[in-house]
């Protein structure tokens, strides 16, 4: 009986690989034409814990956005497919060529410093 489990298990694991390798590939895809939109663009992935990992991009011309893979192995191999730089850390330079503007300001750090609470009431 333990002779079949193997195979079953084999089959199981090969499928989530195939699986995962059709991720990498579509998100690479979508990275690539973020890169194109962008003149190129960085990346910087953050664990999300089970919910997966964040791919956060940077476009040369300061444009960002991000995706999201099921697991960290796929968010790797995506940014590996789409041959993008990866940093370690959102900090410094890096961080420094995000621009963003007004509906981003008022929304994430507006409220925080004295900007428009975006309160419809």
């Amino acid at each position: 009986m333990a002779e079949t489990a193997e195979p079953q298990t084999q089959q199981t694991d090969d499928k989530h690989a195939a699986r995962a390798e059709r991720r990498a590939a579509k998100l690479a895809k979508q990275i690539g034409a973020f890169a194109k939109a962008h003149g190129g663009a960085e990346g910087q992935l953050a664990h999300l814990g089970q919910t997966g990992t964040r791919i956060v991009l940077v476009g040369e011309d300061g444009g960002w956005g991000d995706l999201v893979a099921p697991s960290y192995a796929v968010a790797e191999s995506a940014t590996q497919k789409a041959g993008i730089t990866v940093h370690e850390d959102f900090d410094g330079e890096f961080a420094a060529k995000v621009r963003t503007g007004p509906y981003e300001w008022s929304r994430m750090a507006g409220i925080q410093v004295g900007g428009p609470s975006n309160d419809k009431s």
